[in-house]
C-alpha cells in the first residue's frame, strides 16, 4: 500500500499574525516521535505549535509544543503493538506497552474501543475539552484523518488543515 492510499500524514499547525497556518511535514515523521518534536520546535510561533499525525486507518497522534513543554496524545495504545510511533509515544509517556492478554479481558467486557493515552486536555485551552477529545478518539466509525479533520474544525483551523492535506492528497472527500 502506498503512503497516499494509507493516508499516513503529519501536519504542523501554528498561529501567524492572528490566523492559523498549516503545512505538511515529511511522511517519514509518522514513525519518529523525536523527529516530530524537533520539526514542531523549528516552527516559530508565539503560541506554540500543534502536530497532527494520522497513521493509516489505525490511529492518530496530537502533539503540542510550547517552549520546552511537550504535550502528547495517542488515540489508541494498542497501536503500539504494530507501529513504531505509537510505541515511542508510550515510552515517552512512561506507559508500558500492554500485553495483548491484558486487554483481552477488558475487550470481553466492553466493545473493542480505542484506549487513548497521554494528555486528554491537550487542547482544552483552545476549546476542545477532555471529554470531547475522548469521545472523538473513541468513535470507531471515524477514520484517523476524519477525527483530525473534526479536531481542526473545532479548534478553528479547518481551512488551513484541509489545504495542507489537499496539497498532497487532493480532495479526500471527507
Amino acid at each position: 500500500m502506498t503512503d497516499e492510499e494509507a493516508l499516513d500524514f503529519a501536519i504542523v499547525v501554528y498561529r501567524e499574525d492572528d490566523h492559523w497556518e498549516a503545512g505538511m511535514l515529511p511522511v517519514a515523521l509518522t514513525s519518529d516521535l523525536h523527529g516530530l518534536i524537533k520539526a514542531l520546535r523549528q516552527q516559530p510561533s508565539m503560541s506554540g505549535t500543534i502536530g497532527l499525525v494520522a497513521v493509516g486507518d489505525d490511529f492518530f497522534v496530537a502533539l503540542r509544543v510550547l517552549g520546552e513543554r511537550v504535550s502528547v496524545f495517542l488515540s489508541d495504545i494498542t497501536a503500539s503493538w504494530d507501529w513504531p510511533l505509537a510505541r515511542q509515544i508510550l515510552e515517552y509517556l512512561d506507559v508500558p506497552v500492554p500485553e495483548e492478554e491484558e486487554l483481552e479481558a477488558i475487550f470481553q467486557e466492553e466493545d473493542e474501543k480505542p484506549l487513548p493515552a497521554g494528555d486528554l486536555s491537550i487542547f482544552a485551552d483552545l476549546g476542545l475539552d477532555e471529554m470531547e477529545l475522548g469521545s472523538l478518539s473513541g468513535d470507531v466509525d471515524l477514520l484517523p484523518d476524519e477525527v483530525l479533520s473534526s479536531i481542526a474544525a473545532r479548534l478553528g483551523f479547518s481551512e488551513p488543515f484541509e489545504r495542507a492535506l489537499d496539497s498532497v492528497f487532493g480532495d479526500l472527500g471527507s
